[in-house]
């Protein structure tokens, strides 16, 4: 059975792994789970937890020793706190994976080479900076415009060295941003494109603060622990030592969102949304990618949704109360 861990295990991306991975295996086998974080919902998925720290070296060490096969590198802080506050940011989103890739290298050494785990970090679209192309192909350059975009090209540069050394199998996964996000709004800028579609539906005001111009890329939770699961078992060699996938979504403007919720719950629902300017979220956001065509990604077999009603629909299936 292959033993599996989640680092950001207690978090909603974490969460929907779990579950996914507890419910159907990886290519239908079953797997031994441990989750790690600084905190976990109460009930939800996952027996093996731990509450840890990785910004503590000795407690990613400590992992790392269990030598897992298939290791999830989730944990991050999001991207409106690693802006505003740069020490932090760095410390948490970036130090913490030199120190546990140190880790796994020094098990990969002990075992005289034969100890190489799977490791799945999942980076984010804002490693790419502007001027921006209509469509982002798998050819276009890196060039973050956040701290927290600067964070997660770094992490996948060390985990593309990392893997063309056979320290580790790794894999970065530029996830684009996961909407509809269940539970409250968090730091991140972009927690408004979740929060204009889950606050009205739940009878809340919502604010938007950012012209209903703007246009960004989308996948489900679903899809996120759907990527996740099949990089899993992905054929590594596919990759032709290119570690870093963009993958599929659905880019649309915020209009467009708003329109397919009014599609699903109607008028008086989208009366909730209040537009609210905030400069500094509009000149976060101006900085990322809009559109992408994730030719690599599709070869391989990510999926998503091709619509924002299909995320929606998602969002009301599985994360709705009352439903």
């Amino acid at each position: 059975m292959k033993r599996v861990l989640i680092l950001g295990g207690g978090g909603m991306v974490g969460q929907k792994l779990a579950h996914k991975l507890e419910a159907e295996g990886l290519d239908g086998a079953p797997v031994a789970l441990t989750l790690h974080d600084i905190a976990f919902p109460e009930g939800g998925a996952g027996t093996d937890r731990r509450v840890g720290n990785l910004s503590v070296a000795a407690e990613g060490a400590a992992l790392a020793a269990e030598r897992f096969d298939l290791i999830y590198f989730l944990a991050s802080i999001v991207s409106g706190e690693a802006e505003t506050n740069f020490d932090l940011g760095w410390q948490t989103n970036m130090i913490p994976m030199w120190h546990f890739l140190e880790a796994l290298r020094a098990q990969h050494r002990a075992t005289g080479g034969d100890y190489v785990p799977r490791v799945v970090f999942t980076s984010s679209i804002a490693v790419f900076g502007g001027p921006y192309p209509d469509k982002i192909g798998d050819e276009f350059l890196t060039s973050p415009q956040t701290s927290y975009g600067a964070q997660k090209a770094a992490c996948e540069l060390m985990i593309q060295d990392f893997s063309r050394k056979g320290f580790i199998d790794g894999m970065s996964l530029r996830l684009p941003t996961i909407c509809v996000r269940p539970g409250k709004a968090n730091l991140a800028a972009s927690s408004f494109f979740s929060g204009i579609i889950r606050e009205p539906l739940n009878g809340v005001e919502a604010v938007l603060p950012v012209e209903d111009t703007v246009r960004h890329w989308h996948a489900s939770p679903r899809s996120a622990a759907g990527f996740l699961a099949h990089a899993g078992t992905l054929d590594t060699e596919r990759l032709q030592g290119r570690r870093a996938l963009n993958l599929p979504g659905i880019s649309c403007t915020v209009a467009e969102q708003i329109e397919a919720l009014r599609e699903v719950a109607g008028n008086n629902v989208v009366a909730l949304i209040k537009p609210q300017p905030d400069a500094a979220i509009a000149k976060i956001v101006d900085g990322w990618p809009r559109d992408f065509l994730p030719e690599r990604a599709l070869a391989l077999g990510f999926t998503a949704e091709t619509s924002f009603r299909e995320i929606i629909d998602v969002y009301v299936a599985e994360d709705l109360p009352g439903r």
